[in-house]
């Protein structure tokens, strides 16, 4: 038996038909990318890894530097997980109001973080990381996440295929929501190549003021270097408390127990499926892990 290490089982990750959270719903199927099967519980394995992976093969990371990014958590975990199994250090610029369960993962890989000012969000921790970085170039490798065109090209080169693949090619719209924009931005990409007329569509926040970790009110955000905005075809926004109702929805009536942001992109991809003719097959991200959030009083609610 061929020996496989750590960074071979990402990706390949499956898709689930949703079936009770979809009543009402005539001809048309709703499906879900299940990427906290990912060995380090999200879709962010997929580009940190390529992001990593360039790095040394550029010459860019060698083995005396440390990898330092910013982070809201789920990126940041990736890159610490892959560090841990390369043998590299990893420092992380993370906002201080980032949840107890994503520091106590971080440093349960032996990550050194650095907390940064939580009224900046994860604006603030770009700010911080790339100015350690230039300071000492010598010492760090900055992949830069939300600039690094490895991070979509991940999702060009394999969520989308894996997707296209599963669906049989019948995927008709693919809609996500957005934090790097990577995932989006390269699956939509790939997915428009291979069939012109699917329709890609961006899940946002529904204001500055929101509860969905990992997802970015772009309207009063940095917009990410990555993200291109021919590519989508339209937007919903959505309402944390939705996002939130229907995350319990998906772990108490579908089994799926996923964050927040994978309640926001179900949430929008019902909404779209609410509008579309019979036939059309429509596919979202579950982002991560609900195991993620269980310091959230969400959990405790009663039955929905």
């Amino acid at each position: 038996m061929r020996e496989r290490d750590i960074l071979e089982s990402i990706g390949n990750t499956p898709l689930f038909r949703l079936s009770k959270v979809v009543s009402g719903l005539k001809g048309v199927s709703v499906w879900v990318k299940a990427e906290y099967f990912n060995p380090s519980g999200s879709v962010k394995d997929r580009a940190a890894r390529a992001m990593i992976l360039d790095g040394i093969r550029s010459g860019k990371l060698t083995k005396e530097k440390i990898i330092i990014d910013a982070t809201s958590g789920n990126t940041g975990i990736s890159y610490a997980m892959i560090g841990a199994a390369l043998g590299y250090k990893v420092t992380l610029c993370l906002p201080q109001n980032a949840n107890i369960e994503r520091k106590r993962i971080l440093r349960a890989y032996n990550a050194e973080i650095i907390e940064t000012d939580p009224m900046q969000s994860s604006d603030g921790a770009q700010i911080v990381a790339k100015k350690i970085a230039e300071e000492e170039p010598d010492k760090y490798f900055y992949p830069d996440q939300y600039n690094n065109a490895q991070n979509w090209k991940a999702h060009y080169e394999t969520t989308a295929m894996e997707i296209w693949d599963q669906t049989a090619n019948k995927i008709t719209h693919f809609i996500a929501g957005m934090g790097t924009s990577g995932t989006f931005t390269g699956t939509s990409r790939r997915i428009k190549e291979l069939n012109p007329s699917v329709k890609a569509i961006v899940v946002q926040p529904d204001s500055p003021l929101h509860g969905i970790e990992g997802m970015k009110h772009m309207a009063t955000t940095v917009i990410p270097g990555i993200y291109d905005q021919s590519i989508a075809d339209g937007q919903i926004d959505v309402a944390t408390e939705d996002a939130q109702g229907m995350t319990l929805r998906l772990v108490r009536e579908e089994g799926l127990f996923v964050g927040i942001s994978s309640g926001a992109n179900v949430c929008a991809a019902l909404q779209l499926a609410s509008s579309l003719p019979e036939g059309s097959v429509v596919v979202t991200i579950l982002c991560d892990s609900g195991l993620r959030y269980l310091s959230d009083e969400l959990w405790d609610r009663g039955k929905t």
